[in-house]
Parts: structure tokens; sequence; C-alpha cells
């Protein structure tokens, strides 16, 4: 009886540990897979802006080098700690797709820009923002998703603050659109006439640059809170 006792336990063990192993080699197949192009991807045109281990197409905002409040943890680059500042690419970007993943922290907000120029104090004095918060604990109203001020959604499609979430952007002439997880949120047409009174009715309203370049840096906002992102790649439309 105690031989039988004993050969279940082991059992049980082996079992237990067996388990852990192959949630740990899932894991680790997932990690191989992120920040990676598919060939399919790369015959379609889309690059990488990160690839897992170095931010070298990045900088901050108005500056030629990257502070070190950014920093890449574990496959991702975060905004680990005080002082980071926005960062733009270092390349500027007309008509695209660009696609990333986020995981905020509880409570906590940032943003992706584009058509960034840097003759104005912010990026967001002249880039359209898509919000990236935590939108059960954070503080604005504006949420996940919505372009700042001027297009929102009825859907929420967000996944809670510590999981990722997936943004997916196109910015033509012709139109724009946002996804959040594969949900369409909006589409509309820079500098329509919808456009237009949008903005005369928002907090850009008295900033003459506000949504008229039509080329410019993708940037990434320090909010002063924790956010990580992974798998950012774009494609151009010509």
């Amino acid at each position: 009886m105690k031989k039988i006792q004993v050969a279940l336990k082991w059992t049980w063990v082996m079992g237990i540990a067996l388990s852990v192993l192959g949630s740990t080699m899932q894991m680790e197949a997932q990690k191989d897979k992120n920040n990676r192009l598919t060939k399919k991807e790369r015959e379609a045109g889309w690059k990488l802006l990160f690839n897992g281990k170095n931010l070298n197409k990045w900088r901050n905002f108005k500056k030629e080098s990257l502070s070190d409040g950014w920093q890449i943890q574990d496959g991702t680059f975060v905004r680990a700690k005080g002082g980071a500042g926005d960062i733009v690419t270092k390349r500027q970007y007309d008509a695209f797709e660009l696609q990333l993943d986020y995981k905020i922290s509880k409570g906590g907000n940032s943003g992706l820009m584009y058509h960034v120029k840097e003759n104005a104090n912010a990026p967001w004095h002249t880039g359209p923002e898509i919000q990236i918060q935590d939108n059960v604990d954070g503080h604005d109203p504006q949420k996940a998703g919505w372009l700042y001020q001027l297009y929102s959604s009825d859907t929420d499609a967000t996944k809670p603050a510590g999981e990722w979430n997936t943004l997916r952007v196109l910015i033509t002439p012709e139109k724009c659109e946002q996804y959040m997880n594969g949900v369409k949120y909006c589409e509309y047409v820079k500098g329509s006439k919808d456009w237009n009174e949008r903005v005369a009715k928002s907090k850009f309203k008295d900033m003459p640059d506000f949504g008229k370049p039509t080329k410019g840096f993708i940037c990434l906002q320090d909010h002063g809170n924790e956010v990580a992102f992974r798998n950012v790649k774009i494609r151009e439309i010509k």
C-alpha cells in the first residue's frame, strides 16, 4: 500500500512538473513570435519599428538621442521611469498602416500620435493623438482607441490593464481608420469639412498647425505612467 501511495505521489509531482514545463515552453514559443514579420508581411511591405532588441529607430522628441527612461524588458520596450519623454520615429511618414501591441499599467495613460512636426512645443500641438489608457481606472474621459477629442466609439473592445491590446491605424489622404483588437472604432478624412468642424470645437482650435501636416513623425507619449509596447510595425502606402 505504501509503495502505491509513493508511486501516486510521484506521478502527481511529475504531472505538475510537466504542466509547468509545457506552460513555459508555450510562453517561450509565443515570445519567439513577437517582433517578427512573416514572409507574407514582408512581401506586403511591412517593416518593424522595434526588433525586440534595441530602439535604434526611435529618438526623443526634438533630440537626437533616447533617454534611459525607455527600457527594453523581455522583448518589449517600456516607459519605465520618470523623465522618459515622448519618443518619435527617426523617419517621417505620410500614408501608412501601423499596428502595435500595448500593455498599459493600472490607471495609466499614453498615446500614439502621427504626422508630428517639431516646430511646436509638444507633439500633440501638430499630431492627432490616438488615446491609450486604462479605460477602467484611467482619469481621462477620452477612451483608448479614440482619436483624442475628435472621433470616438460606442464600443469598448479593450482588454484590462496589464493585458495586451492590439491597435491598428490606417492613415491615407482619402480615408483614415482606427481599430482596437480587430474592432473598427472610427473612420474619418483629415482636413475634411467634418474634421475641421470638430477641430474648431476642440481644445486644438487655437493651435494653427494642429492636424495640418500631411507627413510627419510617429510619436509614443510619456504621460507619466508605465506602458509597454511590442510588435510595432508599419507599411507605407504609395
